[in-house]
């Protein structure tokens, strides 16, 4: 599994929450110091874990500020590594499951393909550089 993380309409509620509350250690992700996303990989059990503004993940899937009404709206996304991300996505979608998005790569560098589940559960599958020994492997 490469991470878990919770979509928030309310990222200053749930980052108090997260981070002061429970303790985990967020910080702010230093590519992008505009975003109110924050993120640990330190938080033992998973190898990322954030807290990621609904507005945010709907820009990443949709290109736009708001989740649209055809999609449920998802209260958090999971995300599971793949050698191969077009072909995961392939077979996701030979098997009937309808994509938010084609493979492709974010500007963090990782490369994904992400679907729903019946209850609105985010689900990725995804190549990320950086948690693999290889970081130029594809």
């Amino acid at each position: 599994m490469a991470g878990v993380t919770v979509i928030t309409s309310d990222p200053a509620h749930d980052q108090r929450l997260f981070a002061e509350t429970l303790g985990l250690p967020l910080r702010p992700p230093v590519t992008d110091p505009d975003s109110e996303y924050v993120y640990s990989e330190e938080v033992a059990g998973t190898k990322h874990f954030g807290v990621w503004p609904l507005r945010e993940a709907a820009r990443a899937c949709f290109g736009q500020d708001t989740w649209p009404d055809t999609h449920r709206v998802p209260q958090a996304t999971i995300e599971f590594e793949v050698d191969d991300v077009e072909s995961a996505a392939r077979e996701l979608t030979d098997r009937g499951y309808r994509l938010v998005h084609e493979a492709r790569t974010e500007p963090w560098q990782q490369v994904v393909a992400r679907f729903q589940s019946a209850d609105g559960l985010l689900i990725g599958v995804c190549f990320t550089p950086w948690m693999h020994d290889d970081p130029a492997a594809p």
